[in-house]
């Protein structure tokens, strides 16, 4: 019956956000809950939900102050050099901006933090997908599945999850993964030259100095009757409608928060903090904190200004952490009622025994679903140990085991569990289901690629 309403109570939840029912917080909180009831452990749900909120605080505490910190970030113009530089690259070229969100978000993604690789994937390209009148979900997608294929790296967190677990050396699982994630990685940047080539069929595309012009608010021009009357600038295809903030300001010279003359004390505060953070020098909620506080005292002295500044991310900061909060609820309710460990044991003992020998093969297949539907904690600690003992009972390795679980990744960093994906949505300002709707098919494919490639080299 757990088993039943597990998978129930996660079909619930995606539908009802997918056809845009409930706000992604509503259904997090409100879903979970009802099914805690229906399993007859309603008196249960608040320690179920307290535990869920203590296990996920760090991760809140950090996506509060990296959002800070990489909103100081963007304010100050660390990132405009980037941003000219893909634009150069791009020649307002829609195929070669979703591929340079690609190959972005696939080099921002080696400090191996999803959180950072949005945020500044999504700093850089936000403004030029709005000037340009792209599709805002190809972006998400792009960067969300380029991410899950580098989420692998040994200090992301699945490979060292998978080596505890299975007590196997990281290295050992990576390295003879590399030539498999390249095909993965190589396999998202055609994918995104075939959706970019979609778009600029869509929609055709401007010359880069069209694209460069600055956006004055208004121009004077005359009437056929000598009267003269406002109308938006920059009349063509590259106008963006809204206010200020949805126009192409992250190339502004003239916004007054810049701060020309501390960029490389920013850039070094920067490649310092993520340093740190590959190096595990202090907790990472712990290492944004302080980089969210230096950059605010060293940038903007005055109490006023930092005021101002942490005014400007707060809804930000609020969406995001209470998605996270909401998540905690569905988490602590799938683990504390024992939805998780019953779905986990009941596709396990579904597998036939005819597919002993292949135990590698289905451990991959099955990673896609089950890093999507619990997350990485569960399925590593939960599920591959299990997956291992019956690989084991018919001669299949624990590192072939190990290597296959980590080809869902692709398909995992798009999750509803997974807390960087609501960074990525609400930067980016798209709803969870339209981004859930596009990706979830390529990241699959992604992640069969991934797979497959595997297994023509013989890794898995």
């Amino acid at each position: 019956m757990l088993t039943i309403l597990g998978f129930a109570m996660i079909a619930t939840f995606l539908v009802l956000i997918m056809m845009k029912k409930m706000s992604p917080i509503a259904a997090l909180v409100l879903i979970p809950a009802l099914f805690c009831v229906l399993v007859g452990q309603g008196a249960q749900l608040g320690d179920y939900v307290i535990e869920g909120v203590g296990n996920l605080a760090p991760t809140a505490a950090m996506l509060m102050f990296a959002i800070v910190y990489f909103g100081v970030m963007i304010d100050v113009g660390l990132f405009d050099p980037i941003v000219r530089g893909i634009l150069r690259f791009c020649k307002a070229d829609p195929m070669r901006v979703v591929v340079g969100t690609a190959v972005l978000a696939a080099i921002v993604s080696l400090d191996g933090d999803g959180s950072t690789t949005f945020m500044i994937t999504v700093s850089a390209m936000y403004p030029l997908y709005k000037r340009l009148k792209m599709s805002l979900v190809v972006m998400t997608g792009v960067a969300a599945t380029a991410n899950g294929v580098m989420n692998t790296l040994p200090w992301g967190g699945p490979t060292a999850r998978a080596a505890t677990a299975l007590k196997l050396d990281a290295g050992d699982i990576f390295v003879p993964m590399i030539p498999a994630l390249g095909v993965g990685l190589l396999f998202v940047f055609a994918l995104a030259y075939v959706l970019g080539r979609r778009e600029r069929k869509r929609l055709g595309y401007l010359t880069l100095d069209e694209v460069l012009e600055p956006e004055p608010e208004t121009v004077l021009v005359t009437a056929g009757g000598g009267e003269d009357r406002p109308k938006a600038a920059g009349g063509g295809a590259g106008d963006v409608p809204g206010n200020a903030d949805e126009g192409f300001q992250g190339l502004d010279p003239n916004r007054p928060t810049l701060r020309p003359k501390l960029y490389w004390f920013n850039a070094a505060l920067t490649v310092g903090l993520l340093t740190a953070m590959i190096m595990e020098v202090l907790p990472i909620p712990v290492l944004f904190l302080i980089g969210a506080a230096l950059a605010l005292t060293v940038n903007f002295p005055h109490m006023p200004d930092q005021k101002a500044r942490i005014a400007a991310h707060a809804d930000n900061v609020l969406n995001v952490a209470g998605m996270v909060f909401a998540a905690a609820v569905f988490t602590g309710v799938l683990t504390g009622t024992g939805m998780v460990k019953h779905m986990a044991d009941w596709l396990v003992g579904a597998i036939p025994d005819a597919m002993g020998p292949h135990m590698a093969l289905v451990t991959g297949l099955l990673s896609l679903p089950l890093t999507y539907f619990m997350s990485n904690d569960g399925f590593y600690f939960g599920v591959l140990p299990v997956l291992a003992e019956a690989g084991a009972a018919h001669g299949v390795g624990p590192l072939e085991i190990a290597r296959a679980s980590l080809v869902g990744q692709a398909l995992h960093m798009s999750s509803p569990l997974v807390p960087a994906v609501y960074v990525l949505v609400g930067m980016a300002k798209v709803e969870f289901g339209d981004h859930t709707r596009f990706t979830v098919k390529w990241a699959a494919l992604t992640s069969l690629v991934v797979l497959g490639a595997g297994i023509l080299f013989g890794i898995i």
